[in-house]
């Protein structure tokens, strides 16, 4: 069987790959950064509990000085995280909110630390959580970024590992339904840019989240604080 390591953040889309590869690859470890963000806390508390229930070994990295290479809404606490601005049928809009949200170079620093720890541990791929949605206003979410990686790590790890990733080419409605019929414990999940009690229900990554519960049919009020 191929193995491999999973980039875990407690969100819908990492959870619901490392749900999937779960099923169909060895899952040596997973791996949770910690690089200032808000809700690295819940995230860390989430990826655990994840990865608790899969029984995967869990890794968490502080990498605090990708905090120093700019202005971001999602570490700097003196920036508004953008909330009632936030559009997520409006490209435009979205663009625009998504830069204030935006960390340089994040998933590519992600993959490449992950990648040298899949190569250690004799892994096959490595597995980032990503999604169509939001490829277009994150374009390191995108096909052609996992393209460009699968390249690249052909060059610079000696087993040449391999990007994988399992969400690529679906929508957020999409991801929930297969992680639905995975049976991802939806309860375990911190998709929210925020650090409260609950998911804001406002933040970009939660009305997402909001919209592909609604779509599946799911009790928003268990989840989200503001319903």
């Amino acid at each position: 069987m191929k193995s491999a390591v999973v980039i875990l953040s407690g969100g819908l889309d990492s959870s619901a790959n490392l749900a999937i590869g779960k099923d169909e690859l060895n899952i040596k470890m997973a791996i949770t950064f910690d690089y200032g963000q808000r809700a690295a806390i819940k995230e860390v508390k989430a990826s655990a509990a994840l990865s608790a229930h899969y029984g995967v070994k869990h890794k968490v990295l502080s990498i605090p000085w990708v905090g120093e290479f700019g202005k971001s809404a999602l570490i700097d606490k003196s920036l508004a995280v953008p909330t009632n601005e936030v559009k997520i049928d409006d490209t435009t809009a979205s663009v625009q909110t998504a830069s204030k949200v935006w960390v340089p170079n994040r998933n590519g620093i992600f993959l490449n630390i992950a990648a040298g720890f899949a190569e250690a541990m004799d892994c096959d791929y490595v597995i980032p959580g990503f999604n169509l949605e939001e490829a277009s206003t994150f374009p390191d979410n995108s096909k052609s970024f996992i393209e460009s990686l699968t390249q690249s790590f052909s060059f610079s790890t000696a087993n040449r590992v391999q990007p994988k990733c399992y969400t690529i080419d679906m929508m957020k409605t999409e991801i929930l339904a297969v992680a639905i019929g995975k049976k991802l414990p939806l309860d375990l999940l911190w998709p929210c840019y925020f650090d409260g009690d609950s998911w804001c229900g406002e933040c970009e990554s939660c009305q997402r989240s909001k919209r592909a519960f609604q779509a599946n049919g799911l009790d928003l009020k268990k989840y989200f604080k503001m319903i």
